[in-house]
């Protein structure tokens, strides 16, 4: 049994964190399986959907505290090394060239946060709890943070950095982290639902919708911005794939990537 699960079904990737005696924490361990799988994930071409679960009660509780020990040991060059593996692990999730779905049953603390944070779509339970709790121990949530800012903003970030206060799932929806609450029973269902209609869509495109909210998101409207986007879209237009779906649209007809 190994703490990080790949399994493909059809056009589906699934990465399932496999540790439920320890809620699911994080150690070095875990992170390396976490990176190979991503790795594979998009090494994989008919890969369209990844979806990353958990077993257990709990989604991920971040940290192992035993790992937490260890780290208090290193010296400078080991924890920014052991803390740019993290980083790593947050951004490749982010930027993952399909479409990425959280399935969230249960609690969420720390880098699990983070986890939830870097995908795309992000559905849970009403039992899914949150905690961002490292001003409690002396810590930042740091190599999280741009995550979270990203999918809550600045100023609530810094309130639920500053705090390290408890907040539900309903908080978390309202504030953007979740995009979808669904009964612990209807849950699996909800993801899956999701995935078929992603499925549905031309995987290059979406791939591309992507990369645009990336470049657009992290540059002020200007003319590189502006330029960026009409390029963008030419590019799409002229395509085999941008044809294919404007072809199969007046033909009335399902375009190739549907038929799959």
């Amino acid at each position: 049994m190994t703490d990080i699960e790949l399994e493909f079904a059809g056009r589906v990737a699934r990465i399932i964190i496999n540790r439920p005696d320890r809620h699911n924490a994080l150690d070095v361990a875990m992170i390396d399986s976490f990176h190979e799988a991503l790795d594979r994930v998009a090494a994989t071409a008919d890969a369209r959907v990844l979806q990353i679960r958990a077993r257990g009660t709990s989604f991920c509780a971040g940290a192992d505290i035993n790992w937490m020990r260890r780290m208090a040991e290193y010296d400078a060059a080991s924890n920014i090394a052991d803390a740019k593996r993290l980083a790593g692990l947050f951004e490749k999730i982010a930027f993952l060239p399909l479409p990425t779905i959280v399935m969230v049953n249960g609690p969420a603390y720390g880098g699990g946060i983070g986890i939830v944070a870097a995908c795309d779509f992000a559905l849970a339970a009403p039992n899914a709890d949150f905690v961002l709790s490292e001003v409690k121990l002396g810590l930042i949530p740091a190599v999280i943070s741009p995550h979270i800012i990203r999918a809550i903003g600045a100023h609530a970030a810094k309130r639920l950095f500053l705090s390290g206060a408890k907040f539900g799932a309903a908080e978390a929806e309202r504030l953007g982290l979740l995009s979808g609450l669904f009964p612990a029973d209807e849950l699996d269902g909800a993801v899956e639902g999701l995935t078929k209609q992603l499925l549905e869509n031309a995987p290059e495109a979406m791939a591309a919708a992507k990369e645009l909210v990336q470049f657009v998101a992290s540059k002020p409207l200007g003319r590189d911005v502006i330029d960026g986007t009409a390029e963008r879209i030419a590019k799409r237009r002229a395509s085999a794939e941008g044809k294919e779906g404007l072809t199969a649209f007046l033909e009335k007809r399902t375009p190739a990537w549907r038929k799959e």
